[in-house]
């Protein structure tokens, strides 16, 4: 018997039928975030953001009374989609009920819908629900979803995994996205090396030290013999540029 490559028969997640919303992810609401270190917090927003921007993911922002103690939009995320505009909620906690955002939303065309909140009780947590009401499949990122304590994040997937929503993490997502590394270079390696590597830290470390090892830097000094402790190493020397 034989199987086709990489095709199984779960309704997965691709870059052709996703979409991905962020809600909320405003400096001053970012301060409230109790249930992981900002670090953390940062990484995961950063994470997912930079991975809808590689795989080119069509990505939707919205920020909550930005012209109060919420804040601005995350410059970071501003940056990242400098011609994304962003939708400006007034007074609507729930975003899929503000117009603007939904409009945009239908838009896009797309039913797999992966969404991260600030915080994950209401922001992330409000609109999951109407959308699967509505017939979205939707994918919850949850670190990259701020809580105000860790008993509210329990109480958001306890809340959201009983009503059809995925839990997931923003590198879970990204893999399942990309489903294989080799399937296209174009995307693969600029995913791995770019949000993968600055955004999951540790792995990062790792994939350093492959390419450390394929492009040759790693090579003891001048001078050294395996197993001859009297052998003195000589001077590392540049080589010119």
């Amino acid at each position: 018997m034989s199987y086709a490559v990489n095709k199984g028969p779960a309704d997965v997640l691709t870059p052709d039928n996703s979409v991905v919303l962020l809600i909320d992810h405003q400096v001053g609401l970012a301060n409230w975030v109790r249930d992981q270190s900002p670090v953390e917090f940062k990484n995961a927003v950063l994470g997912l953001a930079g991975t809808a921007k590689t795989l080119d993911i069509p990505t939707i922002l919205t920020t909550s009374r930005d012209f109060g103690p919420n804040g601005q939009l995350l410059p970071e995320l501003r940056e990242m989609f400098p011609e994304v505009p962003v939708i400006r909620r007034t007074g609507t906690i729930n975003a899929y009920r503000w117009p603007e955002f939904r409009a945009a939303l239908e838009a896009t065309g797309r039913k797999k819908a992966i969404i991260a909140g600030v915080s994950s009780t209401t922001c992330l947590q409000f609109p999951a629900l109407d959308m699967i009401a509505d017939g979205y499949g939707v994918y919850a990122a949850i670190d990259a979803s701020g809580s105000e304590s860790q008993m509210a994040r329990q109480a958001a997937i306890a809340t959201l995994s009983t009503r059809g929503v995925q839990i997931r993490t923003w590198f879970s997502l990204a893999a399942e996205l990309i489903a294989d590394w080799r399937r296209d270079e174009a995307l693969g390696w600029p995913l791995a090396s770019g949000p993968v590597r600055d955004h999951e830290i540790a792995w990062g470390h790792l994939l350093q030290t492959s390419m450390d090892y394929a492009m040759g830097r790693m090579t003891p000094p001048v001078g050294f013999v395996e197993g001859d402790e009297s052998a003195t190493p000589q001077p590392h020397v540049e080589a010119p540029a």
